[in-house]
């Protein structure tokens, strides 16, 4: 189920239809590196322009994670602030003409969302070894028969969570703004460019809080 747009550069340049998430997921990969090599030779002791932007979102994200999983939470870190700019990248495509957001597609959420589930439980699995087993079994042993199947169902049903509501959400914001195209001049919807550019940032921010969480659920003592 994806969202049909007028013109897309996909389309000008030949790519199937099917393909058309990946080649964009590319091209928010593309616009990630060329930020990073641009920035990576210019750095600065005062920083100014593009690196004071990037400093403050880094910044503030990393402060954030520490301020919710104490120190551990730097060790996790650099995936969680690549997780945030990949999808906000992601997002943002969806706002720029002859582009769409990759994330307006199932396939694309669910792999960044299964990759997470994995990802968290092997945190889980390499900082307890077997005693991971204990954050699936509840406060209280004699508990345990109860609570295994129900915290397993619960930890399956999260990558399905995080899937459909960043699809949801990015989705009917690609619906609507194209129906402001259609029915208001452009200088109309400029207000709505900015409220959905918070919103994209709002939902990239919210998969890597989600993900936050998971991470440092299966890092700590299993209560």
């Amino acid at each position: 189920m994806t969202m049909e747009h007028p013109l897309l550069f996909s389309t000008l340049l030949h790519v199937p239809d099917a393909y058309k998430h990946v080649f964009y997921t590319w091209v928010a990969m593309a616009i990630l590196l060329t930020i990073t090599l641009l920035l990576r030779g210019r750095l600065k002791l005062v920083p100014c322009g593009l690196q004071n932007v990037m400093e403050v979102i880094i910044g503030g994200l990393e402060s954030f994670t520490v301020g919710v999983c104490g120190e551990k939470g730097r060790k996790v870190f650099p995936l969680l602030c690549s997780i945030f700019l990949f999808i906000l990248a992601q997002n943002i495509l969806g706002l720029m003409p002859g582009c769409d957001a990759p994330t307006a597609n199932l396939n694309t959420n669910a792999a960044m969302a299964v990759f997470v589930f994995l990802y968290y439980n092997y945190v889980g699995l390499r900082t307890w070894g077997p005693k991971y087993i204990k954050h699936f079994m509840g406060p209280m042993l004699p508990l345990a028969p109860l609570m295994l199947p129900i915290e397993l169902v619960s930890h399956v049903a999260r990558p399905v969570s995080l899937t459909l509501r960043l699809f949801g959400n990015i989705w009917g914001e690609e619906i609507v703004l194209l129906l402001f195209f259609m029915m208001a001049p452009i200088i109309a919807t400029l207000p709505v460019y900015f409220l959905f550019s918070l919103a994209k940032a709002l939902q990239a921010f919210i998969f890597f809080m989600l993900t936050m969480i998971y991470l440092n659920g299966a890092m700590d003592h299993a209560h």
